[in-house]
């Protein structure tokens, strides 16, 4: 959360580990990558320190620019309208700079319905998991979809907790493919990165942004691919064929529907194209049901939640309001509204949804702390003062 900024801020994750006695035990791992449930930990001891200032449970349906009293005078507040998720309450707030981070939205891309029991995205895998496949024992039968680190990462979770489910893990490629985190790749996530990522013309940017995508996306840490070979390797041991393989991957293969299932005690029917690669070889597509108690999809993020939440203030779009334009930002994240609209002294500054034009890097941690200070910079150092207004 610090580091990268500032290596001697309280909110490290080295001081995280002093403060709960485990530096020295954690030195002796030899590693830099903690478990997700000890980052969990790490993140929920920094938010702590700010309850006080915090308003939980608070979903925000609405930003407009205030209109001015004198038709001549620039926009210099904002209106927050959020809503109490437990009470229905509504607050609104009045300020100068806005800062929209609400990371991505889960996707469940065609043909997965939006709202089955039985089909859940990936990120909610560790809360319902448990409801959905409530005994340990039983011989579910399960679908992973997705060729990345979560679905692969669920995959094996299942193999682990399940000891008589079956998995399949269906993903588009031939294989599952490594991350490349070797330090040269590596370098692609230094935050100087984002300067001359942002500085490019957009045709440039988007080559770059194409060629390094198998950097972060679709990809799996290698450690976990070897294990999930020596799972699969001793089905060879125990069966006489292939098919019979309690656990297998699915490879070439794209889902074309998902619906309730006709078979008695299953939930969901995917039906399977297989074979994406098979014109290459002259060879015909072939189709198989799959019949399973859950499905996982593990398709990624959207990051276009500040488009809905920014609807009200599109007129101060640059050069007017059209119904496919989209919000940019400058190099310090600031959104850049129509020239002479908006007060030096006020904005809305977007994070984490600007890959783009900063890079892959914007919606990861690697940048988060040096972004994060970028933008404070921006709005208390780089602007007048705002007499009090945050």
């Amino acid at each position: 959360m610090a580091t990268q900024r500032n290596p001697r801020s309280y909110f490290t994750f080295l001081n995280y580990l002093f403060k709960n006695d485990r530096l020295i035990h954690f030195t002796n791992l030899d590693t830099f990558l903690p478990q997700r449930i000890e980052f969990e930990d790490y993140l929920r001891w920094c938010s702590k320190h700010f309850d006080d200032i915090t308003s939980y449970s608070q979903e925000v349906v609405d930003i407009h620019p205030e209109k001015a009293h004198d038709g001549h005078r620039l926009i210099d507040t904002f209106i927050v309208t959020s809503k109490d998720l437990q009470t229905g309450r509504t607050t609104t707030r009045r300020t100068r700079h806005v800062v929209i981070s609400v990371g991505g939205k889960p996707y469940l891309p065609k043909p997965f319905p939006d709202a089955h029991p039985c089909i859940i995205h990936s990120s909610q895998y560790a809360l319902q998991v448990h409801k959905l496949l409530s005994k340990r024992d039983c011989p579910y039968k399960v679908a992973v979809v997705g060729g990345g680190q979560s679905s692969a990462e669920i995959f094996e979770n299942i193999i682990n907790n399940y000891p008589n489910a079956q998995a399949r893990l269906i993903i588009k490629g031939s294989a599952l493919r490594p991350s490349d985190d070797s330090p040269f790749v590596n370098e692609i996530f230094n935050p100087s990165r984002v300067d001359d990522m942002y500085t490019r013309p957009a045709a440039a940017r988007a080559a770059a942004i194409a060629q390094d995508r198998s950097t972060n996306y679709g990809v799996v840490r290698l450690e976990l691919i070897e294990r999930l070979y020596e799972t699969l390797y001793m089905q060879r041991l125990k069966y006489s064929s292939e098919e019979a393989w309690p656990h297998r991957i699915v490879t070439n293969c794209r889902v074309t529907r998902a619906e309730d299932s006709p078979v008695k005690d299953r939930s969901v029917r995917l039906v399977l194209n297989k074979g994406n690669c098979a014109h290459d070889w002259g060879q015909a597509m072939s189709t198989e049901e799959l019949d399973v108690d859950a499905v996982i999809v593990a398709a990624g993020y959207l990051r276009d939640a500040h488009e809905l939440l920014l609807t009200n203030c599109r007129s101060l779009l640059p050069g007017g309001e059209t119904p496919d334009k989209k919000w940019s930002v400058a190099r310090n994240y600031r959104v850049q509204f129509e020239k002479n609209t908006v007060s030096q002294d006020a904005g809305i500054w977007l994070q984490g949804c600007n890959e783009s034009t900063h890079g892959l890097a914007d919606t990861l941690l690697s940048i988060l702390a040096v972004r994060g200070g970028e933008v404070v910079k921006s709005i208390f150092s780089e602007s007048p003062k705002s007499n009090g207004m945050q």
